[in-house]
């Protein structure tokens, strides 16, 4: 399930994060300190030392707001999320396909593992300020191509190959991080998602009580028979 999630940032937030991120100095290192055997071959690109301040005070802002965002919490029944990294990619950088690791260490938590369902990009370049940078992502349908506007973020199951193609303008800027969910299926979070999609429908429209009393409850029994916390 591809979602996208609009405006996750608004043009006051976008313009503090961007103000950091294009100064944060020797805070950017080499993208690869964080890949994996695999991601390290095709990685290349440039990202925020997680363990610096810049990182830890951009992802506590991108993480309240998530926290109070109906849409990312419906599609993502959140259990643990990964603190919000970002990267950036200039001239010639690219991250060809791979898929991202099954778990991984939360970075200051003593060892506290994540197991990543859900992978999450949040756009910080608007899409013209940069040629190339695509994020591809592989599923059952075919590719998708997302190229979002500045403050969007698109969410994908983490099982997906996908990778960013080379850029070849201009610099694209971005956050990513990874979400441990409740439901740790796929397709049982999409029904999940509907279903409630669906519950919110009968209620703006005053539809009948009973029917969406019913439905109420068929989601929460759903959740209660496969969520994990």
């Amino acid at each position: 399930m591809l979602i996208r999630i609009p405006q996750v940032l608004n043009p006051e937030q976008l313009r503090h994060v961007r103000h950091a991120l294009e100064n944060a100095g020797p805070a950017w290192v080499d993208g690869r300190v964080t890949a994996g055997f695999q991601g390290a071959l095709v990685k290349h690109n440039q990202q925020i030392d997680e363990h610096s301040a810049v990182a830890h005070e951009l992802g506590d802002l991108i993480l309240s707001l998530l926290e109070r965002n109906p849409l990312f919490i419906s599609a993502c029944l959140p259990d643990v999320i990964y603190p919000p990294m970002f990267n950036r990619y200039s001239e010639g950088m690219t991250f060809g396909s791979h898929v991202d690791g099954s778990i991984r260490i939360i970075p200051g938590s003593g060892g506290r593992k994540i197991r990543t369902d859900i992978s999450a990009t949040l756009f910080i370049a608007e899409p013209h300020e940069y040629d190339g940078g695509e994020l591809q992502i592989q599923d059952n349908y075919g590719m998708h191509s997302v190229k979002l506007a500045a403050g969007d973020m698109i969410i994908y199951p983490a099982t997906s190959l996908h990778r960013v193609t080379p850029v070849t303008r201009g610099t694209r800027l971005a956050s990513f991080f990874w979400i441990q969910s409740m439901v740790r299926d796929d397709a049982q979070r999409t029904l999940l998602y509907e279903l409630d999609g669906a519950v919110q429908t009968l209620t703006r429209t005053n539809a009948d009580e009973t029917a969406r009393t019913t439905l109420v409850g068929n989601y929460h029994n759903l959740l209660r028979m496969w969520g994990n916390t």
